[in-house]
């Protein structure tokens, strides 16, 4: 075809108009972020005027005799997930993303987050902040503050590594990093900051915990005698660290059962730092707070914590801590000479190594789980055809079904809820305000969870209830034939998990393809939903017998569509032809994946036995459920999505078949 004048001058308007709709100067025609270049400046209804707060974090930033001050997205324990009055970078800036890190200086505000979230900023801040998307913090400081400058922080909000970082950057710069422990957001937030949690702190019943919190206490203090360093103390700052130590629970932070708190642990007392006034006096009774000895829990007050750390780091003691989740508040009061550092405390790398009953728990737990999953994926399967489901009123309705559970306490995090190209988005979550329908010529991607009070729960299906392309049903396969090919390996004991992780991705790496996020994480009893410092990243701990880990390979077509494949899996002592100490994985997710996106064709006959000898403990162990239950429905659906799966002859040999069985008969009829 002749490309005719005419042509190219449309070609090069529409490619004028694409490059423009993607670049910033793009602003200028949408009314759903702002533009701080037009005159006057465009704010949209959905920015945040900050004029007033940033004036007066500047009186405050003047009155300490600060050039600057950085204002980090977490809290106290450096927890995955906050509490609204911890929330003072969303508060000063506007901006509600989860990540993200803010510096104000006398003439400028700044913020840094990164690409899921700068759409999103650009229509919450106001014309008061920059919003930066690449560079360093501490460059953009160095370029920004004079030598003889003063950087403010909150320590703790700081986490070791995170101050050392900014430490070695600002070193010969003249330019000094400030720690000042009262918070300056929160002077300036007064009254309006949310108050800090008063419900109630509660002991676990007996039936859903492991061991006694006189056990455990009993085991850290024996590793801090078999310590070579001979450790006088372990100090715990991480939320979950206290919450297992003593099978405790509440509800100050989303999605996760904790409450404020540290815990001293010397060779001869307990120290738990809480508010006191939130236990009731059979809690209190559980923890024998009325006495003095070794085994007798001793309240101080939550906020005296840095106080009464220092004092003891005063006499002749060796304080453990774990580097990961002690702030620089605590660690700065410890001469170095009595610190005893490791990457996790005792306490993490413990409790990431369930006892029998604690796996027996969890694996209870996963039954349920799937009751609740199955019901859901029925019930799209009746209504999304209808056309009256969208993104969000579906994760509504399965936090539903998950809360007719026995023993649910909530979801375990966001429920992502992503149809067609929002699944493309790996953490993409849908709102009341922004959300798609389901329909069936799209893939939907559902990852869910739920708290219960025996486990926790994380779980990923992607689904397609039309007709897949084939290059959607291969990526979805090669996704599935990853999370088999890690599921079933069996690897030495003590092996990292970013030592197999690879596993997970050849099949995608064959032809070319990948995804971009971790592979797995680790899981708690009725804790974090992503449990460190388990899973298949440097910096997790070797695997090892008892773990709890997910595997959840994924690929991400963007602006079309996206696949992730999740099981929770126990690491479990692998059987083998000749002696050694091997390990494997069982998985406890117990939700059968989408027929209609499986090519078999692809599947190895191992993994087709795989996925085979999987159906058939889904059957099993959810079956009888079920039909305890009177869900007939569900439980014919569980029977049809759990049929074996069968490799089917290569079209070329079929043909190659129909040939040969054409040319018998002809033969025969000449004969």
């Amino acid at each position: 075809m002749a490309w005719a004048p005419w042509g190219c001058c449309l070609w090069l308007v529409l490619l004028c108009a694409t490059a423009w709709s993607h670049s910033d100067a793009a602003n200028l025609e949408r009314t759903d972020v702002r533009n701080c270049s037009s005159s006057p400046p465009f704010l949209p209804v959905t920015a945040v005027n900050t004029t007033a707060r940033i004036a007066a974090l500047r009186q405050q930033i003047k009155a300490q005799n600060l050039s600057a001050y950085i204002i980090p997205d977490t809290d106290a324990h450096m927890s995955e997930y906050i509490g609204s009055q911890d929330d003072r970078r969303a508060w000063i800036t506007g901006f509600t993303g989860t990540a993200g890190t803010a510096v104000v200086t006398m003439d400028k505000a700044a913020l840094w987050t990164d690409s899921r979230y700068w759409t999103q900023a650009e229509r919450q801040m106001d014309c008061n902040w920059e919003l930066h998307r690449t560079g360093a913090i501490a460059s953009w400081i160095l370029a920004e503050i004079p030598a003889g400058g003063r950087v403010g922080f909150d320590p703790f909000l700081f986490s070791i590594n995170s101050w050392q970082s900014y430490d070695v950057a600002l070193q010969d710069s003249n330019i000094e990093l400030v720690s000042i422990t009262a918070n300056l957001v929160d002077l300036v937030w007064g009254s309006e900051r949310p108050l800090l949690p008063s419900q109630p702190v509660y002991a676990l019943q007996k039936d859903f915990t492991g061991s006694t919190w006189q056990d455990k206490v009993a085991d850290i203090r024996n590793q801090m005698q078999q310590h070579s360093k001979a450790p006088t103390a372990v100090l715990l700052s991480s939320l979950d660290e206290t919450a297992w130590l003593f099978n405790l629970r509440s509800s100050d932070i989303p999605y996760n059962p904790f409450f404020y708190s540290y815990t001293l642990l010397t060779n001869n007392s307990i120290r738990l730092f809480a508010n006191k006034s939130r236990f009731s006096p059979e809690t209190l009774q559980y923890l024998n707070s009325s006495c003095t000895g070794a085994m007798c829990v001793q309240f101080e007050d939550y906020d005296q914590v840095r106080d009464s750390i220092q004092a003891y780091a005063q006499g002749d003691v060796r304080i453990w801590i774990g580097t990961s989740y002690t702030t620089y508040g605590l660690y700065e009061v410890i001469p170095e000479d009595k610190l005893v550092e490791d990457t996790y405390s005792p306490v993490m790398v413990t409790k990431a190594v369930k006892n029998s009953k604690e796996q027996a728990l969890l694996k209870d737990t996963h039954v349920r789980d799937a009751v609740a999953v199955i019901r859901y994926l029925v019930w799209l399967e009746k209504n999304v055809p209808q056309g009256t489901v969208d993104e969000f009123s579906g994760a509504e309705f399965l936090e539903k079904l998950r809360g007719e559970e026995d023993y649910f306490s909530g979801s375990s995090f966001e429920t992502i809820s992503a149809s067609g190209l929002n699944a493309a988005l790996a953490h993409y979550s849908p709102s009341a305000e922004v959300h798609r329908k389901l329909s069936t010529d799209e893939m939907y991607l559902v990852d869910s969870g739920g708290q219960y009070w025996d486990g926790t729960t994380d779980i990923t299906r992607t689904v397609h209830w039309g007709t897949p392309s084939a290059f959607q049903k291969e990526t979805y396969t090669r996704v599935l034939m990853g999370n088999i090919d890690l599921s079933r390996l069996v690897f030495p004991a003590s092996t990292s998990g970013r030592v197999v992780e690879a596993f997970a991705r050849k099949a995608l790496w064959d032809v070319g393809l990948n995804y971009g996020h971790g592979t797995g994480h680790g899981i708690g009893n009725f804790l974090c939903v992503h449990e460190w410092p388990v899973g298949f990243q440097s910096n997790n701990i070797a695997m090892a017998k008892g773990m709890f880990t997910s595997i959840e390979p994924g690929y991400y077509q963007d602006g079309e569509f996206g696949i992730r494949i999740e099981d929770v899996a126990l690491v479990v002592e692998a059987q083998t032809k000749y002696p050694g100490t091997y390990l494997t994985f069982e998985v406890v997710t117990l939700v059968p994946y989408d027929r209609n996106l499986i090519d078999v064709n692809l599947l190895s006959p191992e993994q087709l036995q795989y996925v085979n000898r999987y159906y058939q403990t889904i059957r099993n162990k959810v079956g009888p459920e079920l039909l305890r239950r009177q869900l007939q429905d569900e439980y014919e659906w569980l029977q049809r999505h759990t049929e074996p799966l069968a490799a089917r002859a290569p079209h070329t040999s079929s043909v190659a078949y129909m040939v040969a069985a054409c040319t018998v008969t002809i033969l025969s009829w000449n004969s």
